[in-house]
């Protein structure tokens, strides 16, 4: 009988032993399972701009972020063998500098990632015809002027107020207030990362 219990004592105890040893061995393989395969959680941060939000920016056309207001004094003199006839008149005009949107070239408006690039015309006038002549007026005149003599104190007037207000200060201040403005809308249409650039003349 005794030999009976200890060899069922002796059973149990391989059983026993076999079972851990079981235990330790698939506790190893599940650790190296685990070390091999991980899992990584994460969120694509990509963005999309689509065609009609293209289309949408580029239909606000020209698009102003400076204007500077001049104004000239004109004065001509021609010599006479009597006397002496002089004109002098004031011109008033203003400068409106911008981009204007139709000029922006393909690819102009894109998404890298998660940043929003964006390639703007260079700053330039956006009218030309900058002088008001409904407000020229004369300040002096003496003796007889023709049309052509007008015109050619109209053409003076212009290069000196281009020379005056097309500076790359002025430049420089519309590019600032076109990069604020775009940056504005640009969040306001839900894009948080953005670079604006200008082309070069």
């Amino acid at each position: 009988m005794k030999k009976l219990l200890g060899k069922i004592s002796n059973l149990r105890l391989a059983a026993i032993a076999l079972a851990l040893v079981a235990v330790a061995c698939a506790v190893v393989w599940v650790s190296h399972s685990l070390r091999r395969s991980s899992v990584a959680v994460g969120s694509d941060k990509k963005i999309e701009i689509t065609p009609e939000q293209i289309t949408a920016i580029k239909a606000i056309g020209q698009w102003e972020f400076l204007s500077v207001s001049d104004e000239e004094l004109v004065d001509t003199v021609r010599r006479g063998f009597f006397r002496d006839d002089h004109l002098v008149r004031i011109y008033y005009g203003t400068m409106r500098f911008g981009i204007d949107l139709g000029k922006a070239k393909p690819g102009w408006i894109a998404a890298v990632g998660d940043t929003v690039v964006v390639t703007l015309p260079p700053i330039s006038l956006l009218d030309h015809d900058f002088i008001d002549e409904a407000r020229t007026k004369s300040f002096f005149e003496s003796g007889r002027w023709t049309a052509a003599d007008r015109e050619a104190m109209y053409r003076r007037a212009y290069n000196q107020m281009f020379s005056h207000g097309f500076t790359r200060a002025n430049i420089r201040s519309a590019e600032n207030n076109a990069d604020a403005q775009f940056r504005g809308m640009l969040r306001a249409m839900g894009f948080e990362n953005i670079i604006i650039r200008f082309e070069k003349e």
